[in-house]
């Protein structure tokens, strides 16, 4: 599911350059297609979350793959800009109803909040590979003359065929009965959590890294041109061999290595000081981007994709931990707050650094000092998270009660 879903949202820099030339579109209405379907995901993360306790995640894995698929396959026939805007906001909304139900289910095949984490990493890890391959489909596609849309009708085949396993695969079950009325599944409990310490943290972790996260893949072949005045020219300016080959393809070695990363931290989230390694992590990708602005484009061409390894175990391990704060008959709801902050982040990250790019003449450069305040930040409460483990005595509470003493 995790594979499929990046299959298409990060094949939106690609699409987006053959919808410009065949419908006429600006900029502005270009990026409707990556802030409408991230704006469908946090919505239905925030309100739809609930559905995960409330009828369970079965049911709502179904749902929101039925949906995910029908705006698929839909684009068969999606041959108008507002119709293929359209299609790609309910399938954002489709993915906030099966990727909270995912999220809960996660903590439910679990036996302990470590485990919880590395299996976050991996179900991300598979994130990240279909943040490779989506690309690669849609250039392929396109060099073979066929439409773009088609990568859709793919990631549709993979969901009937997700569905088709949801249906006969048993269901681990789970704690159903909340400890008192205030914690009863309903829609006005779920947003309450938003008030919550944990719940809250974890978002505005989530927000904060997304936003720093984002300007890799959006900014960073902008940031990286030398001439954008002539696309021949665009990165004559490092020298032939390796290094125009990686500002060429520096996107795709980026989610290489956050792959690479995650997998890696299946293995390594199990056996380390989660904090600690994600206070060094934070802290490294400050250092990258504070390098690559002050060294310029050359050095940043490096320092830039390399942030991948280290970007890789943050967000798996903010949604594990935040999730495990909480009982696992919430586990849907929380899920969908920090889903909510996630896409928010997504949309508003780098929105928010366009704009100051464009204030300071349009140099990519100050986009990436706005998305350097991001990471900083998020160190910052990584430093104190570390320092202080708020999270330390809920965390073995919920250790006890929902995964068993051992």
């Amino acid at each position: 599911m995790f594979m499929m879903f990046a299959m298409t949202s990060d094949s939106v820099g690609e699409i987006i350059k053959e919808v410009k030339v065949a419908f006429s579109v600006t900029n502005a209405q270009a990026s409707l297609m990556h802030s409408l379907p991230m704006l469908g995901i946090a919505l239905s993360g925030l309100f739809l979350g609930f559905l995960a306790d409330k009828i369970g995640r079965k049911p709502t894995i179904i749902i929101g793959l039925l949906l995910f698929g029908l705006a698929c396959y839909s684009f068969l026939v999606a041959n108008d800009f507002l119709l293929i805007v359209s299609l790609m906001s309910l399938s954002g909304v489709a993915v906030g109803i099966f990727k909270t139900g995912a999220l809960a289910l996660i903590g439910d095949i679990s036996t302990s909040t470590k485990q919880h984490t590395s299996t976050m990493n991996g179900a991300e890890a598979f994130f990240g590979v279909g943040a490779v391959i989506g690309p690669l489909i849609v250039a392929y596609l396109i060099h073979q003359g066929v439409p773009w849309q088609w990568l859709y009708v793919i990631a549709g085949g993979v969901c009937t065929l997700l569905i088709l396993g949801a249906l006969f695969v048993k269901y681990p079950t789970y704690n159903t009965q909340p400890s008192s009325s205030t914690d009863k599944v309903s829609l006005w409990n779920s947003l309450a959590l938003v008030k919550n310490p944990y719940a809250m943290g974890f978002s505005i972790g989530a927000f904060l890294y997304v936003a720093a996260e984002s300007a890799i893949y959006v900014w960073m072949p902008t940031y990286l041109v030398c001439d954008a005045t002539s696309m021949k020219a665009t990165y004559q300016c490092y020298s032939e061999g390796a290094s125009q080959l990686l500002a060429i393809y520096s996107v795709t070695a980026f989610f290489i290595l956050r792959a690479a990363g995650r997998f890696l931290g299946i293995w390594m989230m199990s056996r380390f000081n989660w904090a600690l390694v994600l206070m060094l992590f934070s802290g490294a990708i400050v250092t990258c981007f504070t390098l690559g602005l002050v060294g310029g484009k050359h050095v940043a061409l490096y320092l830039f994709p390399l942030t991948g390894i280290f970007m890789s175990v943050i967000y798996p391990t903010f949604n594990s931990k935040g999730i495990s704060c909480f009982p696992k008959h919430q586990h849907g709801s929380v899920a969908g707050v920090i889903l909510f902050f996630t896409a928010a982040g997504a949309a508003a990250g780098p929105f928010i650094m366009g704009v100051v790019s464009d204030a300071n003449g349009g140099d990519a450069k100050y986009g990436f000092i706005v998305a350097t305040v991001f990471a900083l930040i998020l160190f910052l409460g990584l430093c104190y998270n570390y320092v202080k483990n708020p999270t330390q005595t809920r965390l073995a509470e919920l250790e006890a009660s929902e995964y068993g003493e051992g």
